[in-house]
């Protein structure tokens, strides 16, 4: 009748000895552990936490058709933030305290540092270009700042200072916008890259391919051992322009005499302009200028706001006249005389006029319903011309001559010359590699009709005999 027979409890109490026993030698272990070897092992938790960083690759020299070259690298000091490594407590304090350290904004680092606390384990860059003071400042009381890595860093070096620059472009930290479309091309965040110009065309061949490395670093982010190689970095390649820098040099310093001998015999709108020197042999550019321009370094290193102002700022650069601006492919200008050979071309394939016509060149011509004056350059030229002679002598009532004639064919007639400016690239992009091309405009009577379609409606008649001279003097679109 009893429940526990005696064999039964004999069983219970091994097993409860049994129990006894295993749970007093795991009790005696962590007592072990970490009453007798709690210093031995907290210690050496603190000193064998291992990092993997990378290390950067050196961006590719950029050289000239000649081998020069133009941009390079230099070596600096920056100096990193891992978010992850800040403590909970005083974070706000150390990182006013860095701030006055590196002279930044504290306001603006604790931002990134709260942005950054999404991604612990890609580290935030204070400040490249940092001085050798503050990075000993740094290194002797690592104790006081947590989480802070001094850094060597490649800086771009730009030769030439400013020549070159809306060719060349800068290179910038990669934005936030700019990781989510490029993470799969393996960027990451941190990663500076090519913003502009041939920096940005040609990234990926500048950039290279960083390297790997262990760090051995305590519980607060001090680096307590020498860094080890994991995997060497790769620098980029090598890029060499058709750009001749001596040409450019030439085109540039030509440009400002022109603009400053403009301004010596009061022609004060000449404040800016574009040369361009092309190979006819390939389409090589040999020289490419805009004025006024900038200094590609004000990219580097710490940016000053007012610096980059009249680069960036709409309302500075309205002030400075636009620096930023690559005049030779942004700007879009009236061609003036450069589209009389257009002109004629078009006039002698379409059988308007022959090679050796004569057409009067005269002081003024008067066309239209209000006998609009059309005058030529030069007042004291009135005599009979040849193409070849109205296009040496630049004569403007010659091709307004040419330009009514296109008029007097009709409608098909009247769109001829814009088919034949077409075939030579106007008003499309010419597909040039650094991009920023603005394609420009080549006016026909069917983009005048939606354009300014409630103006004729209102002033014109079909059956009148009107001219419209769109841009310039020389670009003639009739109805």
């Amino acid at each position: 009748p009893y429940r526990l027979t005696p064999g039964l409890a004999l069983r219970v109490g091994v097993l409860g000895a049994v129990a006894l026993i295993v749970f007093a030698v795991l009790f005696l272990r962590l007592w072990s552990l970490q009453v007798l070897s709690g210093d031995e092992y907290l210690n050496a938790a603190q000193n064998n936490q291992l990092r993997l960083v990378r290390v950067e690759a050196p961006r590719g020299p950029i050289v000239d058709r000649h081998g020069r070259t133009v941009v390079s690298n230099v070596a600096g000091i920056a100096v990193r933030l891992w978010v992850g490594d800040l403590p909970k407590e005083g974070r706000y304090d150390l990182i006013r305290r860095l701030a006055e350290v590196l002279d930044v904004s504290p306001q603006a680092l604790a931002r990134e540092v709260d942005e950054g606390r999404a991604d612990p384990l890609t580290p935030i860059t204070v400040k490249t270009s940092v001085g050798e003071a503050q990075r000993d400042y740094l290194l002797e009381h690592q104790s006081e700042f947590p989480g802070v890595e001094i850094a060597s860093v490649f800086l771009r070096d730009y030769e030439y200072n400013t020549l070159a620059a809306h060719i060349l472009g800068h290179v910038g930290e990669i934005s936030p916008e700019e990781l989510k479309t490029l993470r799969r091309e393996g960027y990451r965040g941190g990663d500076r890259i090519g913003k502009a110009g041939i920096e940005a065309a040609y990234d990926t061949y500048l950039r290279g391919k960083d390297g790997l490395a262990h760090l051995r670093v305590d519980s607060l982010g001090n680096q307590v051992g020498l860094r080890e190689a994991r995997q060497v970095a790769r620098p980029g390649y090598a890029l060499r322009l058709t750009l001749d820098i001596r040409l450019q040099r030439a085109a540039e310093r030509a440009l400002q005499h022109g603009i400053d001998l403009a301004h010596q015999n009061d022609n004060w709108a000449a404040n800016g302009g574009a040369i361009v020197a092309i190979d006819p042999r390939d389409g090589g550019i040999l020289a490419l200028a805009s004025a006024p321009t900038f200094k590609p370094s004000i990219y580097v290193g710490n940016v000053d706001p007012e610096k980059l102002a009249p680069v960036v700022d709409e309302d500075a650069a309205r002030r400075a006249n636009s620096p930023g601006l690559n005049r030779a492919l942004a700007g879009l200008y009236p061609p003036g005389s450069t589209w009389k050979p257009v002109t004629a071309l078009a006039a002698m394939q379409e059988h308007v006029v022959g090679a050796y016509d004569s057409l009067q060149c005269s002081p003024v011509d008067y066309y239209g319903l209000d006998r609009q004056a059309f005058r030529n350059w030069n007042p004291s030229t009135d005599r009979p011309m040849t193409v070849a002679e109205a296009l040496a002598e630049s004569c403007d009532t010659y091709f307004y001559k040419v330009g009514y004639s296109f008029y007097q064919r009709g409608g098909d007639g009247r769109v001829r010359m814009q088919q034949w400016a077409r075939r030579f690239g106007f008003g499309a992009p010419t597909g040039l590699d650094i991009g920023g091309e603005e394609e420009g405009l080549l006016p026909t009577p069917d983009w005048r009709w939606k354009s300014f379609d409630s103006d004729w409606d209102r002033a014109w008649n079909p059956g009148d005999s009107i001219q419209l001279a769109i841009g310039q003097k020389d670009l003639l679109v009739t109805p």
